[in-house]
């Protein structure tokens, strides 16, 4: 079987780390490369742990770029700060050296590159911003064709937003912060003529991150993925989390288990409602995530890090 050729472009928030995890364990996914992109991280700490995530699961020969691009409205430092956390868990320092090679080329060229190489068409798993992709559809928009379709866990369609007002003055809390840290480059990926499944607030606010879901990773807590997870998901139990990026990673291990529903939208970059994804007659084609069975999820991914 032709396994399915899939790079990653992720932002160093907890759940990205996590979707780094699921990822890895897909056995019919061949990963050519994860991007680093420095949105919702600090992006040293966030590429580290990323590195030492990969070196953990025996993936050390997939290599790591570090994307060097900036977006419009940076992630809150309170966020940001996970990614130093994560680095310094001990289960990720137990050797002294890094075997996961950190490529010397920008995150953004090297998506250039991979596609532009590739001898199939490539999925992009994208759990972050929109931005090392429209450069790359600026900078080669040849690479277009190289794109099988576009996984993105990114905005709100009929849910609010959780750019939360008074983070933001000014906002109307209509959007979602992977839209909102680079408005234009979500535009931009609009414009082209990629397959884009949508991975958004409306179906990530079924999958809520608990006190006992979290429980039972502890319960594997002897499998040294399983381990991480669950030291990864209780630094968020203060606060109101939800499995957002892993949700969208476990649409390419079972897309049978979501159901897809097809939808017109357009991006708001600009006022009040910067980073809105917004449903409206004649706007652009979408498939958005819209269901899944949470019991069947929580299932899956307690299975897939007992590793």
């Amino acid at each position: 079987m032709t396994k399915q050729l899939v790079i990653m472009d992720h932002d160093g928030a907890i759940d990205d780390y996590l979707a780094v995890m699921l990822l890895m364990t897909m056995p019919h996914i061949e990963t050519m490369g994860i991007i680093v992109t420095p949105a919702d991280c600090y992006i040293q700490p966030a590429v580290s742990a990323t590195r030492k995530i990969l070196d953990l699961m025996g993936c050390s020969h997939i290599p790591v770029a570090e994307s060097t691009l900036r977006g419009i409205n940076p992630f809150p430092q309170l966020y940001r700060r996970d990614s130093f956390v994560v680095d310094h868990f001990p289960i990720l320092n137990q050797t002294e050296t890094i075997q996961t090679k950190l490529l010397t080329e920008s995150g953004q060229d090297f998506l250039v590159r991979a596609l532009q190489t590739s001898p199939i068409p490539v999925t992009l798993l994208m759990t972050g911003p929109l931005t090392n992709l429209a450069y790359a559809l600026d900078t080669a928009p040849e690479i277009e064709t190289k794109i099988q379709r576009l996984v993105w866990m990114g905005g709100a369609l009929n849910v609010p937003g959780n750019v939360e007002k008074n983070w933001e003055p000014g906002q109307d809390g209509s959007a979602e912060w992977n839209s909102y840290w680079d408005p234009i480059a979500v535009a931009r990926a609009w414009e082209s003529s990629i397959e884009i499944v949508m991975c958004s607030l409306d179906i990530t606010n079924q999958v809520p991150v608990t006190s006992e879901f979290v429980r039972k990773i502890g319960k594997y807590h002897r499998h040294p993925v399983s381990d991480l997870a669950g030291q990864c998901y209780a630094l968020v139990i203060p606060q109101d989390y939800y499995a957002w990026d892993v949700l969208a990673t476990a649409y390419l291990g079972h897309p049978e288990a979501f159901k897809l529903t097809e939808l017109e939208t357009e991006i708001i970059t600009t006022g009040k409602s910067q980073g809105r994804t917004k449903v409206i007659a004649g706007g652009r084609k979408i498939l958005a995530m819209d269901k899944v069975d949470q019991n069947w999820f929580y299932d899956y991914i307690l299975q897939q890090w007992q590793r």
